[in-house]
Order: structure tokens, then sequence, then C-alpha cells
């Protein structure tokens, strides 16, 4: 039995078309996306479309992953519309905009998926972890925080979110974190799944895959498909963590959200207090900005 499971594609069509042509090199019987098809990138749409496609004509299954999650979160007005929290979301209304028709389908999503092995050991997809979508599984979390975070243990627990591949044998589970088809946050452009054979002599066998693909297309996919310009402030920040395939909006939340939110700061110059560090200065520049 062969088992492959992608995540976090984040509409980025050129990773996940890479993707899709090794994984049909390959010929898994199961074929699990871990969530995050859309938002946070350009080509939300088609990534979506793609998708659908080969579950509809394959059988793959779908979880739902944070970044739905947000899209859908879209269809409610905010209380506020033309205050911050509007410009915070922008991306993610782009997103829904893109979307229009394929929400109700968005919502039904499970938010795991589980295989048994002719053993009986269970593999188990989720998101993030059995906590929620969003509270994810990380290279530097505890194993003791781990434990609570898969229980009850399967005998591989496969999760993403993070976009941080690892591999850690917690107790009885396997826990493999396949990191991002779309967006890397590791330093390392290529991008990752994961794929899992079970034999009768052998039981699980768990590995993690890294492919090249055109990562410059996806930013000329930026400009051509209007995310850059329509996405607003955060989807500069969102361009820079492609080309330095690292996770920055967090960076950005945690100095500065507070402070857009009460209107003590715009998003615009937050952002551009943030794309001063001096570590992202080397990833600026057209189609982004500047500074």
């Amino acid at each position: 039995m062969k088992v492959a499971v992608i995540s976090d594609i984040h509409g980025n069509l050129p990773a996940l078309e890479t993707a899709v042509a090794d994984l049909d090199k390959w010929q898994p019987d199961v074929v699990v996306v871990d969530g995050d098809i859309v938002n946070r990138g350009p080509c939300s749409l088609a990534c979506w479309q793609l998708i659908q496609a080969r579950a509809q004509q394959d059988g793959w299954q779908i979880v739902k992953g944070n970044h739905e999650a947000y899209v859908l979160e879209c269809a409610h007005p905010l209380n506020d519309p033309h205050g911050p929290s509007l410009q915070i979301r922008q991306y993610a209304q782009w997103t829904y905009d893109q979307l229009n028709g394929h929400i109700a389908a968005l919502a039904a999503l499970p938010d795991q998926y589980s295989i048994t092995a002719p053993d009986g050991r269970e593999l188990r997809a989720v998101h993030a972890s059995m906590q929620d979508n969003r509270t994810g599984i990380y290279p530097e979390t505890a194993d003791a925080d781990i434990e609570k975070l898969i229980a009850p243990p399967p005998a591989i627990f496969v999760t993403a979110h993070t976009h941080r591949p690892l591999m850690r044998q917690i107790g009885p589970t396997l826990v493999v974190n396949i990191g991002a088809v779309g967006a890397p946050f590791d330093e390392d452009k290529r991008l990752s799944y994961g794929r899992f054979t079970w034999t009768a002599r052998h039981g699980w066998q768990s590995e993690i895959v890294r492919l090249a693909y055109n990562w410059q297309q996806t930013i000329r996919d930026y400009v051509t498909s209007g995310f850059l310009e329509q996405g607003g402030p955060l989807a500069q920040i969102m361009l820079v963590e492609h080309r330095k395939s690292r996770g920055l909006i967090y960076r950005w939340a945690s100095r500065y959200e507070s402070a857009v939110r009460q209107g003590e700061l715009t998003l615009e110059e937050s952002v551009h207090r943030v794309l001063q560090d001096e570590d992202l200065r080397p990833y600026l520049g057209p189609p982004g900005w500047d500074s």
C-alpha cells in the first residue's frame, strides 16, 4: 500500500503541478491533500480546480486547513467594514472573490483523514494537530507537548501547517510533518511532500520528498493574477516569504498587528517597517516594494 500526502499549496500552481507530475510517476494507492490548498498565494482557483478534478477522477482525499477556514470567514461581514481589520484580511478576501462558486465545497471538507493498514496500524492525517488546524507541530515542539497534540496516538501521525518538515518518534507514533508544496519555510526553495508505504514485512515506512520547481514562475503569477496589486500590503510580505523560503507573517503580527488594529499605525506603514529588517533587504525589489 502506498499513500502520498501533500499540503500547504497556497495557490502556488507551478509547485503543485510539479508535485502532481511526481505523484503520477510514483502511482500511490491513496493521495491525501492535507489542507491549505488556497490563500496566501496567487493561483488559488486554479489549484483548487486541479485538486477537485483529481478528487473526482482519482479519489483524492482532501482535508480542511486553516487557510480554507480563513477564506470561509470572509463570508461573514466585519463589524467595521472600513477599518483596519478589512485591510488585514484583504488577501483572504481577494482569494474568496476568486473562489466564487466553490465556497460550499470548502466548507464541507473534513478535518482529518485516516487509513488503517491490514495489520490494524493507523495512518492519520490532520492539517496541524488534534487540537485544531492552527496549533502546529514544529521542530522545536517538546515531546510532551506533541503527545498531547496527537492523542489518541496512531502508528503514523501526518501533519503539515508549519511548512517545516520533520520526522520524530513519540512513543508508539512516528510523527511526520511533510512540510509544504507551495511555501517551504525552512530556507529550502524545493517543495516537499510525504510518501508512506506499508508492507507486511516492514509495516509503515515514511519518506519526505523534496523537488525543485519553476520558482520564478510563481513570482510572475503574483503579478499576472492581480494578487500582488489587489491582495493588500500583506501580499508584499508573502512575496518576500516566497523569495526567502521563510515565514514572516508572524514577525509582522507579533510586532505590529495590535497597533494596526488599534489605529496607531497603518498596515502599509507596518509592512514597510518589517521589510526594513536587515535580513530581508536582499529579497526586496520589483515586482514587490523596494523597502
